[in-house]
């Protein structure tokens, strides 16, 4: 009982602070904004001035290099091998004679047969209670 009459006055708490929000969003909606400052004006720049010229590449010593060696036009050919007209002949190999399947019997074994009657369950015999005693 105790809780759900905190969670009424929960409830209720809930609506009222809902019903202010709206207001104060309803007034922060109807107010006019505050003007905004200018951004203060930046200084413009200095223009500067030109440059000196560059001085001038000097001029690096050329050095001798010795000339490349001269490639001759033809390559000795190699000479190759010539290869065999014939073919070698292989060895033949005899393979054992593969071994037998077994025969499977065309006639299969009978199925063994089901009882239909089931078999009979001993009883318990009842057991009597022994007489009561009475003082």
């Amino acid at each position: 009982m105790a809780s759900s009459s905190k969670s009424f006055l929960l409830f209720i708490a809930l609506i009222f602070s809902t019903i202010n929000m709206s207001f104060g969003a309803r007034h922060l909606l109807q107010t006019t904004t505050p003007s905004i400052p200018s951004l203060p004006t930046i200084p413009a720049l200095p223009i500067p001035t030109t440059l000196p010229p560059l001085p001038s590449m000097p001029t690096l010593p050329k050095a001798t290099v010795p000339p490349l060696p001269a490639i001759p036009t033809t390559l000795p050919q190699p000479t190759l091998p010539t290869l065999p007209t014939t073919q070698p002949t292989l060895p033949t190999a005899t393979l054992p004679p593969l071994p037998s399947l077994p025969i499977v019997p065309a006639t299969l074994p009978p199925m063994p047969s089901i009882p239909t009657s089931l078999p009979k369950i001993p009883s318990i015999p009842f057991l009597t209670p022994p007489p009561a005693t009475s003082p």
